[in-house]
């Protein structure tokens, strides 16, 4: 898996009890505080530096209206209180400290309470470039910048609610419109294409690539058009789909679960689109 960098991971895949992660998130003491050390604190330093200068132009305003809102330090990991303390004010969120791997209902319960879980693990200089697990640059600088943002917000927390409500294979599909929206959401505006998605937001390739790259399907969002669409976690995008501000995502939450799941079920019934990425090569027997 070297074709995408700094975080962008596949969350259903990561939050999977079934799977084993060699990073083990850090627990906070009695005050809340979680002790770095100066090598995890320079590793921040220089994702923050590196990405901050790739979404220059590209990042929609609605996130770097956040990212000026949390104001986040760019020498040191920010303690979780700190950007909890912003969210807690702009949209009633608050980020929980969770182990690098969670079990689905664990995630879509604490999304449901506006809790946004964060593993408090820092990826390796090994994996500067890569991890398949969301570890705490992705979830901070990736996501909780839109949190502060009523419509983003609102929608992540009704996700939750959906997840709640639906089977496990309803899951799957469901996986998907989170995959395109929250993950890998891009905005058509007026002034030209701008990045929401915080799977793009906290990767280097995947930034340059979903703006520039001219072979890449971008097609409106249609949600039966997402549930219906295969991914994969370890590969650069072959499809986006676009809205054209953060508001939107109003009109996908005003579906009621009732709605949204009777559209899984459609999708189900209709299949998949044919994958526009090859099959991932099994792995050679141990």
């Amino acid at each position: 898996m070297v074709l995408r960098s700094a975080g962008c991971v596949g969350r259903f895949e990561g939050y999977n009890m079934s799977k084993s992660s060699k990073y083990v998130s850090k627990s906070p003491d009695e005050n809340g505080v979680i002790q770095w050390s100066d090598e995890e604190n320079q590793i921040w330093e220089d994702l923050i530096s590196r990405q901050l200068k790739c979404i220059e132009g590209v990042a929609c305003d609605e996130y770097f209206d956040g990212l000026a809102k949390l104001n986040l330090p760019t020498d040191r990991i920010p303690q979780l209180a700190e950007v909890s303390d912003v969210l807690e004010v702009e949209t009633g969120w608050r980020c929980e400290p969770v182990p690098a791997l969670i079990g689905f209902g664990e995630f879509f319960r604490l999304l449901s309470e506006r809790k946004f879980p964060v593993a408090t693990f820092i990826r390796t200089r090994e994996e500067f470039d890569y991890l398949q697990e969301p570890d705490i640059f992705h979830e901070i600088f990736g996501h909780c910048p839109l949190l502060t943002n009523k419509s983003f917000a609102d929608y992540t927390q009704a996700y939750g609610q959906m997840g709640l409500m639906a089977s496990k294979e309803e899951r799957v599909f469901l996986a998907r419109l989170y995959w395109f929206t929250v993950e890998f959401g891009l905005l058509d505006t007026p002034d030209g294409l701008r990045i929401y998605g915080g799977g793009i937001l906290s990767s280097p390739s995947e930034t340059q690539y979903a703006i520039n790259n001219e072979s890449v399907e971008r097609k409106p969002l249609e949600i039966m058009d997402v549930l219906r669409t295969p991914y994969r976690i370890d590969i650069l995008q072959p499809i986006y789909y676009l809205l054209t501000k953060v508001s939107d995502l109003d009109e996908i939450r005003k579906h009621s679960i009732e709605e949204i799941m009777a559209m899984v079920k459609e999708a189900k019934e209709l299949g998949l689109f044919p994958a526009k990425f090859p099959p991932k090569e099994a792995k050679a027997a141990s």
